[in-house]
């Protein structure tokens, strides 16, 4: 029966989803450890290099698994992925608004982090994975990915539809998914957190006016991805009295 087979599907993708954020993910993990080294009584290293990035590989995909969790619930709801922006993509448009943005954020971050460092309150940040092998920059790309697609998705798509469907004003969710957007990057330092509220009131207005989450992946993707490439090409430059190491 149809129903069955549709019935059946949302329950496997339920349970697949709950491991990934579980005890499957813990499972992986604890097999890439067991191959990182040595047991007890053995003399070989098993396949290092390679474990290093199956590892980045792992935590990229079970990274993702909070934003699967979103997009089933969403279906099983019959709210449908428009309702966050994620409907069929637009592709001169989004990309073309998701690049603009991408591109004037990375601008105005760079100046704003530059300028937090030198005032003593942000960190500096290392925005790529391990240097020195061939899937660096792939690694980085896919962890871009990864980062524009949880932090959109969820903070910006699922959190401010579903905050209004809890009679919250608009005003109130954009600012709510701002601060927690803020929250998190605390690690950074304060810049960080001003930075990432004011990056996230811009994008919850955006989203709010037009409904649309795909241009505001785009726009981080390329954020990031830029970030760790621009590490990477200027590695040891100093601006003002911060050099990047």
């Amino acid at each position: 029966m149809p129903g069955d087979r549709s019935a059946r599907r949302l329950l496997s993708e339920e349970v697949l989803i709950v491991l990934s954020l579980s005890l499957l993910a813990s499972a992986v993990f604890a097999i890439l450890d067991l191959l990182s080294a040595p047991i007890a009584g053995q003399t070989r290293v098993l396949f290092r290099q390679d474990v290093e990035l199956a590892t980045q590989l792992t935590a990229i995909v079970f990274g993702l698994a909070p934003v699967a969790l979103v997009l089933h619930l969403v279906r099983r709801s019959g709210d449908g992925f428009a309702s966050m922006g994620l409907g069929s993509p637009r592709v001169p448009g989004d990309i073309g608004w998701g690049t603009l943005a991408g591109v004037a954020v990375s601008a105005v971050g760079l100046v704003l982090y530059l300028v937090s460092v030198e005032l003593g309150v942000n960190r500096f940040v290392v925005p790529v994975p391990p240097l020195g092998h061939w899937w660096t920059v792939p690694i980085l790309l896919l962890g871009a990915l990864r980062a524009a697609l949880l932090e959109e998705v969820i903070v910006v798509g699922y959190l401010i539809r579903r905050l209004e469907q809890l009679a919250w004003t608009r005003g109130a969710a954009i600012a709510t998914s701002a601060i927690l957007r803020g929250a998190y990057h605390l690690y950074q330092g304060w810049g960080g957190f001003v930075g990432n509220v004011a990056l996230g009131l811009a994008f919850g207005y955006a989203f709010s006016r037009w409904r649309r989450t795909w241009p505001l992946v785009i726009a981080h993707f390329l954020v990031d991805a830029l970030a760790g490439i621009g590490y990477i090409l200027f590695r040891g430059t100093c601006l003002f009295d911060t050099c990047l190491i």
